[in-house]
């Protein structure tokens, strides 16, 4: 039983931005733009936007329908419904221990440009070897991962209203802006290089947004709906614990079905914005090779184009970081706030004790992290193909095998044990009716399950080896 009112967001535009603050991360501003680059750009587009409005209602609706419905966090909200499947709580409550150790160390890097650019430094960010040389020293990574996390630590120890909220309401219209912003100017941006070639924003646009078909085949498209899939899965929190314990949170007079389509929005405009922010201008300055860089656009490609465009490069850059700094900063908020949440419940302590217990630990753990680029580094294949270090394989467990296992069992949960209409039944409080209660019902007793289980499969590295034997 909590001993004191059980706090919350004062009203649904505080839920929105506190749900969407939390939804738009790293993920939307970094993975989604080079995703769609190599993915055939419109197409990509196609894809993820029919899966938003399928696969990613789908399991936002479970998430904080069980939330406000059970009015608890989320290692004992599925408890509280069904004692049998109380693991299921307890693994979301893993993942977002795994996901802090590592968003921090990220976290700290986002800051390290930041404030390289803000000290107008921006040219040193361009060099090659930069990025590398940063990650693999020892103590600058931990300072700054340490910054960012006391930060972090400040917004969540503010509470839920005074903190999460009030925190949510500045910083997320102030991201839009710059993103719309930046966004604009890219398309704007024209260059010629030594060869005498002429690129545009506008011509970079196209690529983005018109569908290329060359060279598909199943196998390929397979591949794109699955990266499409893996992302939306990253972006939207779902299976987390996140959106169930800001469930929690909200009032019963508020409509989930208008804030879920708004979180959906804001989260799929962020990502496209991002991808209009980004892809011209990676274009203009390094053509099409330029576009194929992937993981390393935002910490290399990215600070090569400020420093291709002068004087006013410097300018974009400090508007850029700074901006997915407020991104980071949001997402992060959302991971430790679940996790205090769970152990203020678990330990039957105040939220000062909790934020300092997590605190402590995610610190430790972090170090570590940053310590695997250097003392502790050491190269390892992962099932999927990847060679990764310690940074990468907490993000494949989190990531790529207990939240597709997450969100398959959840889907098992709620389509054929505790069935869709107990979930149906609280998106009707406060709303007229479920209008996609049938598409609701469909995905996850039958779609969402299956598209699960196949996205588990190829994390391991096996859909692809069958992929090959077909071919």
């Amino acid at each position: 039983m909590e001993k004191k009112k059980k706090s919350g967001f004062s009203g649904s535009l505080g839920f929105v931005l506190a749900a969407a603050g939390s939804a738009v991360g790293v993920g939307n501003i970094w993975r989604f733009p080079y995703l769609a680059a190599r993915d055939g750009g419109g197409l990509f587009l196609l894809v993820y936007f029919a899966l938003v409005l399928t696969f990613g209602f789908t399991l936002l609706t479970t998430d904080i329908a069980i939330g406000r419905k059970t009015g608890k966090n989320a290692w004992h909200s599925f408890s509280s419904i069904n004692s049998k499947w109380s693991l299921l709580g307890k693994l979301t409550f893993l993942v977002t221990v795994i996901i802090m150790t590592y968003y921090l160390v990220i976290g700290g890097w986002i800051l390290k440009y930041t404030v390289v650019y803000l000290i107008g430094n921006g040219n040193s960010a361009a060099e090659d070897g930069f990025f590398t040389n940063f990650i693999t020293s020892e103590y600058s990574p931990i300072v700054l991962m340490l910054i960012f996390l006391s930060i972090t630590a400040f917004v969540v120890f503010a509470g839920v209203e005074k903190g999460i909220e009030k925190f949510s309401k500045i910083v997320m219209p102030g991201l839009l802006i710059m993103v719309i912003g930046i966004a604009i100017y890219s398309l704007t941006l024209k260059y010629t290089d030594s060869n005498g070639v002429t690129r545009t924003g506008m011509q970079g646009l196209a690529i983005y947004l018109i569908p290329n078909f060359e060279g598909i085949t199943f196998s390929k498209f397979l591949g794109i709906l699955l990266d499409a899939m893996s992302q939306l899965f990253f972006s939207l929190s779902v299976s987390m614990g996140i959106m169930i314990t800001y469930g929690s949170y909200v009032k019963k007079d508020i409509d989930l079905n208008k804030s879920i389509k708004q979180i959906e929005i804001f989260d799929t405009g962020v990502a496209f914005l991002s991808g209009v922010m980004i892809i011209p201008a990676i274009y203009v300055f390094s053509g099409i090779d330029g576009m194929s860089s992937g993981p390393s656009l935002m910490f290399v490609s990215m600070p090569k184009v400020f420093s291709s465009m002068g004087f006013v490069g410097n300018i974009m850059g400090v508007a850029f970081f700074v901006m997915v700094l407020f991104a980071a900063l949001t997402s992060c908020v959302s991971i430790m706030e679940t996790l205090v949440a769970n152990i203020m419940n678990i330990c039957h302590t105040s939220r000062k004790k909790a934020t300092l217990g997590i605190g402590v630990i995610s610190a430790l753990s972090a170090i570590i992290i940053c310590l695997g680029y250097n003392v502790f580094y050491f190269e390892y294949k992962l099932p999927n193909g990847i060679v990764g270090q310690l940074l990468d394989i907490m993000d494949y467990i989190s990531n790529s095998l207990l939240m597709p296992l997450i969100s398959l069992l959840t889907c098992i949960f709620v389509g054929w044990v505790i069935k869709p209409k107990w979930i149906a039944e609280e998106m009707n409080i406060g709303a007229d009716k479920f209008h996609k209660e049938k598409l609701y019902i469909v995905m996850v007793k039958y779609i969402a399950p299956v598209i699960m289980s196949i996205l588990f499969i190829q994390s391991t590295g096996l859909l692809n080896k069958l992929l090959d034997m077909i071919e």
